[in-house]
């Protein structure tokens, strides 16, 4: 259970608190809590729900409807043979939160997944409400994440993976969110069925550290 969901629990639990102990106990007309403890317990518990919920998961925001920007585009000429990626391009400066496109020959089958590697030498598969990247009519897209240093490098790789494999990274990304923990992935964790097709050095432009 993650960090901020017991900030929700325990804001709830100060709030029934503050509601029970605000029933007048028989005809004494006396509260079972005294007013203002109940209500510092009320305003403390309606603070932590909020915080909680609106730090988290909890509160239902569609992830498609997530600010990215897009970066430079790399102009495709003749039939697509290979996947690849359009934006952004290689030495490109990006925003903290972009949407990395690119496009798949006819016929392809298996999923394309996102992998960002910064300076702390670990992967970070990428993904959005659907975790494997949106592929239709041969383009492709997701949602790319950084949270590092201005102008900190970054291996952006594309890796086409079959079915056990992209398990594999869906599974790592909901435990990371269920732990609010996002500790990367070792080289050697990263599963044989996943094949790296394209790559290309990218920079942050701006400071995205504590951003997500």
């Amino acid at each position: 259970m993650s960090t901020k969901i017991i900030i929700v629990l325990v804001g709830l639990a100060l709030a029934l608190i503050a509601v029970i102990g605000s029933i007048v106990k028989g005809s004494s007309g006396k509260r079972l809590l005294n007013t203002k403890i109940a209500v510092f317990f009320a305003i403390i518990g309606v603070l932590m729900m909020t915080y909680g919920s609106y730090s988290s998961e909890l509160v239902g925001v569609n992830n498609q409807l997530e600010q990215v920007s897009i970066g430079n585009k790399l102009k495709v000429e003749g039939p697509v043979t290979d996947i690849k990626v359009v934006s952004p391009i290689d030495q490109d400066s990006v925003d903290c939160r972009i949407l990395t496109m690119g496009v798949y020959p006819e016929g392809h089958a298996k999923d394309i997944w996102v992998m960002i590697r910064p300076t702390d030498d670990r992967y970070y598969p990428q993904s959005d409400h659907t975790n494997t990247s949106y592929k239709r009519d041969g383009e492709w897209q997701v949602v790319t994440r950084f949270g590092g240093d201005l102008g900190e490098a970054y291996d952006l790789i594309i890796y086409e993976a079959d079915a056990e494999s992209s398990s594999f990274f869906s599974a790592t990304i909901e435990k990371w969110k269920a732990a609010d923990d996002y500790p990367g992935l070792k080289f050697e964790e990263i599963p044989s069925g996943a094949k790296e097709v394209d790559r290309l050095k990218i920079y942050t432009r701006k400071n995205c550290r504590g951003v997500f």
